[in-house]
């Protein structure tokens, strides 16, 4: 009898073990950098994938924000760092990032492509501690970020993109029709690292500052993206980005918009993804100042009011199901989205 009861008590120790596993989640940190970018992903397998690493600076403002939200994620190092471009906002954190915390591999575009000197200068900066970093890995369009648990497809870089849809996707675009090309851009922004994550059936892009003409030939004539979840906005919601070609034909059912008290969050932009079909919620990291009352979110979904603030983020949750939760961290206010 003991041994029949030892055995069904080590059956249930597995199904529970089992059962925890099963329940881990995907937890994305979206770290106010004051209209910069560092977002923060950590996978169920408890690996990390830091996007960008904010200003450079500010005695190490946001590289400090950076490491407090590792922390609450209960993780010491960044396994993967991903670079999108070589602006300020982007790049500039990297060295105070690196003398805080450890970081395994850095990934970029390549080259920088912008010839300014203060792009040439954060440039610079960075080769210096990417080239003395484990690893270093150029990307291209279809390559893989192997964040174990996660599938993170890489969808634009250095100017290109994929040349086939991801799976699912490829359907036309009907949004298309309507589309305007705009100046070429010869910025870094153009040449942003774009990343499409899944997580069992849970999706969410970013797309770091592509701008628009490298919008239109990634999701025209077909979708080669096909819908998200979750859409972290193109470029802080700045009006040079974020076409309804975009935005429209992505169809997220939440979208959290990057952007600082006086940058970003622009009116045009704003409304181009409140009017998304589909949309439930905009989220922001910051009360747009630029802005006014009719194209900023309500109080519950802005981690930051004042301009002079604390620097609170917002975390999202999500499960394998495609299910999941966003969480203010100035108010505590949580909103849930179950699975379809």
């Amino acid at each position: 009898m003991r041994r029949i009861q030892a055995g069904i008590l080590g059956l249930g120790l597995l199904w529970a073990a089992g059962t925890a596993q099963a329940a881990k989640t995907l937890e994305v940190y979206f770290i106010d950098v004051e209209g910069g970018q560092a977002t923060l992903f950590v996978a169920p397998s408890g690996q990390s994938m830091l996007v960008d690493t904010g200003w450079r600076g500010l005695e190490g403002r946001d590289a400090d924000r950076i490491v407090e939200a590792a922390k609450k994620a209960h993780i010491k190092k960044i396994d993967y760092v991903v670079i999108t471009h070589y602006h300020r906002d982007h790049v500039g954190g990297v060295q105070n990032l690196a003398s805080r915390m450890p970081v395994g591999t850095y990934f970029d575009h390549g080259p920088n492509r912008e010839n300014s000197k203060v792009v040439n200068e954060d440039f610079a900066d960075y080769e210096k501690v990417a080239g003395k970093a484990p690893n270093h890995v150029v990307v291209k369009p279809g390559d893989k970020i192997p964040v174990k648990g996660l599938d993170v497809e890489v969808v634009t870089a250095d100017g290109e993109r994929i040349a086939e849809p991801v799976a699912g996707a490829g359907q036309p675009n009907s949004y298309c029709e309507a589309a305007k090309p705009r100046q070429d851009d010869p910025s870094e922004n153009a040449r942003s690292v774009g990343m499409l994550i899944t997580f069992g059936r849970f999706r969410i892009v970013d797309l770091g500052d592509l701008t628009w003409n490298k919008e239109l030939a990634l999701m025209c004539p077909v979708n080669r993206l096909g819908t998200v979840d979750v859409y972290l906005t193109s470029h802080h919601g700045l009006s040079q980005s974020g076409s309804p070609q975009l935005v429209d034909a992505l169809h997220p059912r939440v979208a959290i918009m990057n952007n600082g008290a006086r940058k970003g969050g622009s009116p045009a932009a704003w409304q181009t993804v409140k009017d998304s079909p589909g949309l439930e919620d905009l989220w922001q990291l910051h009360y747009s100042i630029e802005g006014d009352k009719d194209h900023n979110a309500p109080d519950p979904f802005i981690a930051n009011i004042d301009e002079q603030c604390q620097g609170k983020y917002l975390k999202l949750t999500a499960r394998d199901d495609g299910g999941f939760e966003v969480y203010n961290s100035r108010n505590k206010y949580g909103k849930s989205y179950p699975a379809k």
